[in-house]
């Protein structure tokens, strides 16, 4: 077990196949410290419920919020079967919470009024802090996270807002969140947090778009389902425009080939989830009409660098806590880049999760490596 309590926020990291009882090791680990609120990230073969219920029985914290993963970022980089906790100490956060249990609902005001009375709050628990930012999760499968992302920011202002999708692993069968004791499917949890501590928001891809382009013919965006590329059946003609055997397609065949949308002079990942006869169902919104092109990645572990280089430049970060799509994991396997990767996820103190899509501002994204470096309050 993996315990660092050297930093402002304590993170903890429990092998389940080292743990015999992984609930005790994790109360103990949190024990003697008060904390605004704590995040709690748990691989798919861990019960929610169980664990859920002891966290809430034994430690004395106002908001316990989590997720299922596709993966794990630990003090040894990336994992498997780990339970990862982030406590985040009420001497430098203050919070507020909410679960959004029915993601079809509520409408934009009530939403709005939601995230306005979250920003209130969060600030009259302690008025001297001055900086915010808001944490999304959301269940990776409910199809809604577009939606959702679009109504809170609108709310929140300049506030800045980052999250992941939770994941279930490459079974893509069930992605619940849980807070405070209830676990919840087709649900969001929005947590507005207010510190004295310095922090960067920040979202990274490594891709270049190419000149092979596609366009959606066929569509049903309800279900984030494509049926039709350039007026031919979508998985083929994906396959032929990549050159790829439609046979061979697979997430690692869809993470290192992927697809963006150009908005003005940035581009943003559409990624594919898998083939559904020869239809494809993706990870956030299509629809009919959309102009897709191929994109060429770079080297995934020298752009991971330099964007951790780049987060401490000036000063190293107390912590970074990273939502990072699980086709990257992927993509660095294929590519034989895992080892350099979690070497760099060590050497930098990130921890996190493999998620099923990021939420960043008002966009909710694919394939990107998005989270918060939290750094040291500057006295004065």
């Amino acid at each position: 077990m993996g315990i660092d309590r050297s930093g402002i926020v304590t993170a903890v990291c429990v092998n389940l196949d080292d743990a015999p009882d992984p609930s005790e090791a994790l109360v103990d680990a949190l024990a003697g410290t008060e904390y605004a609120f704590v995040i709690v990230l748990l691989p798919p073969v861990c019960e929610i419920e169980p664990l859920t219920r002891i966290l809430q029985d034994r430690l004395d914290v106002e908001h316990i919020l989590g997720a299922r993963t596709a993966g794990e970022i630990c003090d040894t980089g990336y994992s498997e079967n780990h339970i990862v906790a982030l406590g985040f100490p009420r001497s430098y956060f203050s919070a507020s919470a909410q679960l959004f249990e029915q993601l079809n609902g509520p409408d934009d005001t009530e939403t709005a009024r939601e995230v306005l009375r979250l920003r209130h709050e969060a600030h009259a628990k302690n008025p001297e802090f001055e900086n915010e930012f808001a944490f999304l999760l959301v269940d990776g499968l409910s199809r809604r996270e577009d939606a959702l992302v679009l109504k809170i920011s609108t709310a929140l202002g300049s506030t800045q807002l980052f999250g992941g999708s939770s994941g279930d692993g490459l079974r893509f069968e069930s992605a619940p969140v849980f807070y405070n004791g209830r676990i919840r499917t087709n649900a969001a949890i929005l947590l507005v947090a207010r510190s004295n501590c310095r922090f960067t928001i920040f979202r990274e891809d490594h891709f270049e778009p190419s000149g092979k382009r596609l366009v959606v013919t066929g569509a049903r965006p309800e279900e984030r389902l494509v049926t039709e590329i350039n007026a031919e059946p979508a998985a083929p003609e994906y396959a032929r425009i990549v050159g790829i055997d439609p046979h061979q397609l697979s997430p690692f065949i869809f993470a290192s080939h992927p697809i963006v949308v150009s908005v003005g002079d940035q581009h943003h990942v559409r990624a594919i989830q898998r083939v559904e006869g020869n239809d494809l169902r993706f990870f956030s919104a299509i629809d009919e009409g959309m102009v897709l092109t191929v994109a060429h990645p770079k080297n995934i572990s020298g752009h991971l660098q330099n964007v951790l280089e780049g987060l401490s430049e000036h000063e190293e970060p107390d912590l970074i806590f990273a939502c990072d799509c699980i086709l990257r994991r992927l993509e660095a396997d294929q590519k034989q880049e895992i080892h350099n990767m979690s070497a760099l996820l060590r050497k930098h103190r990130v921890i996190g999760f493999s998620t099923y899509g990021e939420q960043h501002n008002m966009l909710h994204v694919n394939q990107t490596l998005t989270g918060i470096a939290i750094y040291p309050p500057r006295h004065d």
